[in-house]
């Protein structure tokens, strides 16, 4: 589906560049959930822009489906942390906003109102589709960028941290509706986090980020069912196996490792 080899990532710095993210791999298969965990400022949601066509690293390449990336591709929708919803659009303008950018396939108006439909009805707002952003709960505006997304039909979903703005129980919503929309979709997933509990919940493989400059420091694999309700005394053992690697990383350079967790 993707593959990102040999990725490095710099930031402008006092004149100079700053590596930020050295070396960075990762190959996305059909129906992954992969979580991109890691302190701040390791250069996850950079990584993320770059894996999207829309930030270039300074060396490394992405593939999509056997093609080079080069920027925007139709196989991919982008979620962001903030909606950005346009104010002056209603709800269903704001979701079909961007079908018609130059690397969105053309649609005739018939086939672009029943996409928009049914991304609304996936995100169960169709009787919200007339109101504006400034009438919209934070979950709703969310499920707004989601639809938006959605309406594209990409085969991968890269999420940066869409959730993090929301209360908990919203949170856990919108993580059990990109969990059910990938399912039904058999769409990959590859999001941003730096809430180890999130991943837990949603990924089917975690990939840890940490360090100076950053690098892939452990990797999880969770084959556990959803909803993972049930299996709290499993993933708190993983939880902590994770906030070991981060401590370990601060002191040392640790020896990369995968671990498999299943039922």
């Amino acid at each position: 589906m993707l593959r990102a080899d040999s990725l490095t990532l710099r930031y402008p710095h006092a004149g100079s560049a700053l590596p930020v993210l050295q070396n960075f791999s990762l190959q996305v298969r059909p129906m992954d959930i992969i979580a991109l965990l890691g302190p701040s400022g390791v250069g996850k949601s950079s990584l993320l822009r770059v894996l999207a066509g829309l930030q270039h690293a300074e060396s490394g390449e992405v593939h999509v489906e056997g093609e080079r990336l080069r920027g925007p591709h139709p196989a991919l929708g982008f979620v962001f942390q903030d909606p950005s919803l346009l104010p002056w659009l209603n709800l269903r303008d704001n979701v079909g906003f961007g079908m018609d950018f130059k690397h969105q396939p053309n649609l005739d108006a018939q086939t672009r109102q029943s996409r928009i439909d049914q991304a609304l009805r996936e995100v169960g707002l169709t009787d919200a589709q007339t109101r504006y952003p400034g009438e919209l709960s934070g979950g709703m505006a969310q499920r707004t960028a989601l639809a938006r997304t959605l309406v594209r039909e990409p085969r991968l979903l890269l999420l940066d941290e869409p959730f993090s703005a929301l209360d908990e129980v919203t949170r856990a919503q919108m993580q059990d509706l990109v969990l059910s929309i990938a399912r039904a979709h058999k769409t990959a997933v590859v999001m941003v986090t730096h809430d180890i509990d999130e991943a837990l919940r949603m990924a089917n493989r975690i990939i840890l980020l940490g360090g100076k400059p950053g690098e892939q420091i452990g990797e999880w694999c969770i084959e556990l069912e959803h909803p993972r309700d049930d299996a709290i005394d499993a993933l708190e053992a993983t939880r902590l196996d994770i906030l070991h690697t981060l401590r370990r990383a601060r002191t040392q350079r640790p020896t990369h490792s995968t671990v498999s967790l299943t039922q």
